[in-house]
C-alpha cells in the first residue's frame, strides 16, 4: 500500500480507502463485513470512511465491530454528518445542534473516542455557514475531530467556509469528498483548481462508477445476479449508467487497454482515478474479500500518457464534465 498527505495536512492516508456506504449494515451480512474489513487491513488499507446515514447508523455500528481490537492510532476513521437521522426538524443539516450531536452518537456507534476527519456530507443552504464551521471548531477544539472536510460542495461553497475559517482564526477544509471517475468528472474544471490551490485533497468515491467501470455489465446482456444493479435498495444509484448500453460498449473496450497495462479493468480506473495528483484517497467498497484484495493493486500504479489519452478516445462523450451536477438540496428539511 502507498500512503498519500490529506491535501497539505500532516495527515498520511491510504492510497485506497475503505468504505461502507452500500454495504455494511444493509447489503452483506455482519461476518463478511467483517470478512472485507480484515481483509482490507491485512492489505495495508489504514484509511476507514463511512458516515451517520449508511443505513441509519448500522455501518458505523458494524465498521467499529470490525475495527475493535486495532491499533487506533493506527488507523484514520472518518464520518459524515448531514443527512435526516430521524423525523425531528432538527435530526438533519448542519445546525450546531446537529452537527454536535451527530458527532457524539458517531463516535458512540464507532466505538471511538475521535474522528480523524468529520466532513459536512453536503452543503446547507439554510444554517448560516459561520454557525456550521464554529461547531467543526469546537468539536476540533474539543479533540473530538482532530480534521474537518465536505464532500459534494461546489467551488464557490469550498471558498466561504475557507474565507469564513481565515477571518474567524478556524481550522480549515483539509478535504473534499466529491464522486470521480473516468466517466465523472464534474469536479476537475472548478473544485480541483480551488482545492489545488487552497492545498485541500481529494477523497473520492464512486472509483468504479458503482461497478459499471469493473466491467461486469455487459450491454445487451442480463445483469448478473447478486450484484447491485439487481439489489432494490440499491440499483436507483446507478440505473442510468447500467441502462447506458453505449457506455456499456465502451467500458468493454477498455479491457484490452487494462490487459496491455497488465491490470484487470476495475484496476485501471482505480489506477486512472490516483492519476490526478489532488487525489488524496480512491474509496472502495467490497461486499466480499477478494474484492478488496484484487482492487488494493492498484496502488502505486503509474499510467503513462498515451495510455490515458487512449482512454479519453474510448470513452469519447460518454464522460460527464458539467460542474453543475455538483449540488446539495436546497432544503435539507424537505427531504
Amino acid at each position: 500500500m502507498d500512503f498519500r498527505h490529506l491535501g497539505n495536512s500532516g495527515l498520511m492516508v491510504s492510497e485506497i480507502a475503505y468504505g461502507n456506504w452500500l454495504t455494511h449494515g444493509s447489503q452483506v451480512e455482519e461476518d463478511t463485513a467483517a470478512a472485507c474489513v480484515r481483509a482490507a487491513l491485512d492489505a495495508g488499507i489504514t484509511t476507514f470512511d463511512t458516515a451517520d446515514v449508511y443505513a441509519r447508523g448500522k455501518a458505523e455500528e458494524v465498521l467499529g465491530r470490525a475495527l475493535k481490537g486495532e491499533r487506533r492510532d493506527g488507523l484514520e476513521i472518518f464520518s459524515k454528518v448531514y443527512w435526516p437521522m430521524g423525523d425531528g426538524r432538527n435530526d438533519r443539516g448542519l445546525s450546531r445542534k446537529h452537527v454536535l450531536r451527530g458527532a457524539e452518537d458517531s463516535l458512540r456507534r464507532l466505538g471511538t473516542d475521535y474522528l480523524d476527519l468529520y466532513q459536512a456530507h453536503r452543503f446547507d443552504y439554510s444554517t448560516p455557514l459561520e454557525e456550521t464551521m464554529r461547531a467543526f471548531e469546537d468539536l476540533v477544539r474539543q479533540g473530538k475531530v482532530l480534521y474537518i472536510g465536505v464532500s459534494e460542495w461546489r467551488a464557490d461553497e469550498i471558498e466561504q467556509a475557507l474565507r469564513i475559517a481565515d477571518e474567524m482564526g478556524f481550522d480549515r477544509i483539509v478535504s473534499s469528498q466529491p464522486q470521480y471517475n473516468m466517466v465523472w468528472r464534474v469536479v476537475e474544471s472548478e473544485v480541483v483548481p480551488v482545492c489545488e490551490r487552497e492545498g485541500i485533497g481529494q477523497i473520492v468515491w464512486s472509483p468504479l462508477a458503482g461497478g459499471v467501470l469493473s466491467g461486469k455489465y455487459k450491454p445487451g446482456q442480463d445483469l448478473p445476479e447478486g450484484s447491485r444493479a439487481t439489489d432494490p435498495k440499491i440499483k436507483q444509484a446507478i440505473a442510468d449508467k447500467v441502462g447506458d448500453q453505449v457506455l456499456l460498449e465502451r467500458v468493454q473496450r477498455l479491457e484490452p487497454l487494462a490487459a496491455e497495462a497488465g491490470l484487470t479493468l476495475a484496476q485501471l480506473s482505480l489506477a486512472w482515478v490516483l492519476q490526478n495528483p489532488n487525489v488524496s484517497s480512491a474509496i472502495i467498497g467490497a461486499s466480499r474479500p477478494e474484492q478488496v484484495e484484487g482492487n488494493v493493486k492498484a496502488a502505486g500504479v503509474r499510467l503513462d500518457a498515451d495510455l490515458l489519452e487512449r482512454i479519453d478516445e474510448v470513452l469519447g462523450d460518454s464522460v460527464q464534465r458539467d460542474p453543475a451536477l455538483t449540488k446539495s438540496p436546497e432544503d435539507v428539511h424537505g427531504i
